[in-house]
């Protein structure tokens, strides 16, 4: 007797509150309801299904000189391990993606090594080939940086305007780091806060909102105050994005790690802030992780040579389902955030949960959280500004309907390469 189902997830609760059978074959879910025939069948009595998460901001490091940070083994493990079943790349790598030959050996590296969806962006510089890039199948460009960061150079004012153009014309989207970095001794968190204002955020975002050509579809990365938040409301129809270190993190408050570990630009702020970047949840479009791990030495260094980046990407949807759990935030909000606006933005299905959509989906606990330990963590930093805080985390993770994720063992798939609209097949001689 031939199956109907490829796999068959029964008693799984939906967000909508039904406890039904999710059947799954050809990379979609085929019914909602009382399961159909299937080769494997497994009971997620206990379990809520959320759709896969789409992390728009990542940096997978990998290549020859960033590997020992992490790689997209790791990285793409992470993702799956924290209910994030597509992630986007950014392309401020070693060296940067500026010409289609980088971007294609990045791509290449992927697809050899990654467990979940990936799309990779193109950079934007006065040397990119932006048209090659949106047709080498680029998701977006950028993150676009107006103001210097770790493995990104800025951008000038002309060369931004420049790219904008030709970016507004193809119909893609940018995605754009605004800061104003003033000199001084970077000493501490606070030091480092007060070098890269929320107010030089603002007025970098005003300064590049100005050079928009009609049509640009824009992105503002990682807001870290509701100065700057407000100021991407004025700039519609650009989106916005924020990071859970910016909402969980702040000078005062970070946990049981040293300051360095918790640098990253744009930086943390003071913890009045953080309190009010919470206020303005229901505002907030799109929640990102930019996980960008280093090693633990690199963060132990004196502040001012430690690096800026934070891991994350395995921690965001189980810091915030946490609060779901703990009736700070709704469920639906969150995920608008972290599931459909962000694939909304890109262009990208996303799971519906939903007879046709893709099975892109993962299985978490009801109500239980834990208290988050790097131990537990898969990215190679090995570490976590989140340490003693609670999260969620799932126990099943599928990809188009394949068990990537399965009691804490992973399996890798094909086919998870998410090109942008531009993409033009190479011929086959």
């Amino acid at each position: 007797m031939t199956s109907d189902a490829e796999c068959v997830l029964k008693n799984v609760l939906l967000p909508d509150g039904r406890v039904t059978d999710l059947s799954l074959a050809g990379g979609k879910i085929i019914h909602v309801g009382a399961g159909r025939r299937a080769d494997r069948t497994i009971d997620c009595s206990g379990l809520l299904c959320l759709p896969g998460a789409v992390d728009m901001h990542v940096h997978m490091r990998g290549g020859e000189k960033q590997g020992y940070k992490e790689d997209w083994v790791s990285g793409s493990q992470s993702a799956l391990a924290g209910g994030v079943t597509t992630v986007v790349d950014q392309p401020n790598t070693i060296p940067p993606l500026t010409g289609t030959d980088a971007f294609r050996g990045r791509v290449a590296e992927a697809t050899r090594n990654a467990y979940c969806r990936f799309g990779i962006n193109g950079y934007v510089s006065g040397e990119s080939d932006i048209a090659g890039l949106w047709e080498a199948g680029a998701l977006a460009f950028g993150e676009t940086f107006a103001a210097a960061s770790s493995y990104g150079g800025a951008v000038s004012p002309d060369e931004c305007a420049k790219a904008f153009s030709l970016i507004a014309d193809l119909g893609a989207l940018v995605t754009l780091h605004c800061e104003d970095v003033i000199p001084g001794d970077d000493t501490s968190l606070a030091a480092h806060a007060a070098l890269r204002t929320a107010k030089g955020e603002r007025v970098c975002m005003e300064m590049l909102t100005a050079r928009f050509p009609p049509g640009l579809s824009a992105h503002f990365c990682h807001l870290s105050s509701p100065l700057s938040a407000e100021a991407a409301m004025m700039a519609l129809p650009a989106s916005f994005e924020v990071m859970p270190h910016h909402l969980f993190l702040s000078i005062e408050e970070h946990g049981t790690v040293s300051e360095g570990y918790c640098k990253v630009n744009p930086p943390v702020r003071h913890e009045m802030t953080r309190k009010a970047l919470w206020e303005m949840w229901d505002a907030i479009p799109v929640i990102a992780s930019d996980h960008a791990p280093h090693t633990a030495e690199e963060k132990s260094q004196p502040f001012s040579a430690v690096p800026s980046g934070i891991p994350g990407v395995e921690t965001m949807v189980p810091l915030l389902l946490a609060q779901v759990y703990q009736g700070r935030i709704a469920l639906s909000s969150l995920l608008e955030k972290v599931v459909y606006t962000p694939a909304h933005f890109l262009g990208i299905p996303a799971s519906t949960l939903l007879p046709g959509a893709p099975a892109d989906l993962a299985l978490y606990p009801r109500q239980e959280t834990v208290a988050i330990s790097a131990e537990q963590l898969h990215s190679r930093a090995g570490w976590t500004p989140y340490e003693g805080m609670q999260g969620v985390f799932p126990r099943i993770t599928c990809v188009g309907g394949h068990l990537s994720y399965l009691r804490n063992e992973f399996s890798q798939t094909d086919g998870l390469w998410v090109p942008g609209r531009g993409y033009k097949c190479p011929q086959v001689e």
